[in-house]
């Protein structure tokens, strides 16, 4: 009896062994997947670090916009300022040339239009006192070994009678301003130059460089020639 009790025991004993080794398996199996979290924690972490370098992305096109914006609000506010400028002298130069400029006495319509021998008239007037101006300033005309009265009205022949002239005439409206501003810019040009070269023929000269280079700027030769 003793050996049929036993061996019943010892059965039950030796049956709970494979159940053991089932947990041991199972316990494999749970520490198999106890890596899957971190796995899923390192995927969070990448998508964190993408999420940052995007954020930080938008940021810099954002400050580069707004930079862009910046530099472009500059320009307009330099482009405004400069026609406002550009109006305020022309109007400052109108007004001084109408004052002390020749002008006519009586308000009418200025007969010397293009195409009438009055218009022509005043034309050839003005370019040949500036050329009778500087054969006086450079001493072919009347010589002298000294300073005289012939050569300084040669100094002054472009402002004396080439602008008012070429004034008297119904021009256009570029060759007007032109014409205001030479009349102010040549005596500036005609009292400063002496202080460092005493040379009429230099004034002349440099006159004649501005009364052209005025008609270029104004007139758009430079624009037509390009």
């Amino acid at each position: 009896m003793s050996t049929l009790i036993s061996t019943p025991i010892y059965n039950s004993r030796v049956l709970k062994l494979p159940s053991t080794c089932s947990i041991l398996q199972n316990g494999s199996f749970h520490t198999q997947f106890r890596h899957k979290p971190i796995k899923l924690c390192a995927n969070s972490n990448e998508l964190i670090d993408t999420k940052t370098a995007e954020d930080s992305e938008q940021e810099l096109q954002q400050s580069k916009v707004e930079e862009e914006e910046d530099q472009e609000t500059r320009k307009a506010s330099k482009i405004a300022i400069g026609p406002d400028v550009d109006k305020d002298l022309k109007k400052v130069v109108q007004k001084t040339a109408a004052t002390f400029a020749p002008r006519a006495s009586m308000a009418t319509k200025n007969p010397a239009v293009p195409g009438t021998a009055l218009y022509t008239v005043f034309e050839v007037q003005g370019y040949a006192s500036m050329l009778l101006g500087g054969a006086l300033s450079f001493n072919l005309i009347f010589p002298s070994n000294e300073p005289d009265i012939w050569r300084l009205m040669g100094m002054w022949s472009v402002w004396m009678f080439t602008i008012p002239s070429l004034r008297a005439r119904d021009c256009s409206k570029n060759e007007k301003e032109a014409l205001n501003y030479l009349f102010l810019l040549v005596p500036l040009l005609n009292v400063i130059i002496p202080f460092f070269w005493k040379s009429f023929a230099v004034v002349w000269s440099a006159d004649i460089v501005a009364f052209f280079g005025m008609y270029a700027w104004k007139c758009g030769w430079l624009q037509k020639t390009e």
